[in-house]
């Protein structure tokens, strides 16, 4: 097990309309401007910007590997441990933040998986 960042990256870039650029210390990944994905500095984690609903989830099945991510006291994601992580569930959890910031047209041009 485990999901290396390359992996990651090579995902997310292939979402349309995705471009990776510096976001202070870190790397993240942009559907028009907004972000889904950052990259802190190590590369061990990313962190994954999901809705609320679909955050307990992915908590409730793969808490092994996943923990919130707060702004101050807010719970804005998924930290993502990448050395523990299942690979289609981080594809599932990126493609999931991308749909949350995309374009509604985007996202209905896209074939779900």
């Amino acid at each position: 097990m485990g999901v290396r960042l390359a992996t990651v990256r090579k995902f997310a870039l292939s979402l349309p309309e995705v471009g990776e650029e510096p976001h202070h210390d870190y790397a993240s990944f942009r559907v028009r401007g907004k972000i889904f994905v950052t990259v802190p500095p190590g590369d061990e984690f990313v962190h994954v910007f999901v809705p609320e609903q679909i955050r307990e989830q992915a908590l409730a099945v793969h808490g092994a590997f996943l923990e919130k991510l707060f702004w101050g006291a807010k719970a804005l994601g998924l930290k993502v441990r990448l050395a523990e992580a299942d690979a289609e569930a981080v594809k599932l959890l990126v493609r999931q933040a991308w749909e949350h910031k995309a374009p509604k047209a985007l996202v209905t041009d896209l074939p779900h998986p």
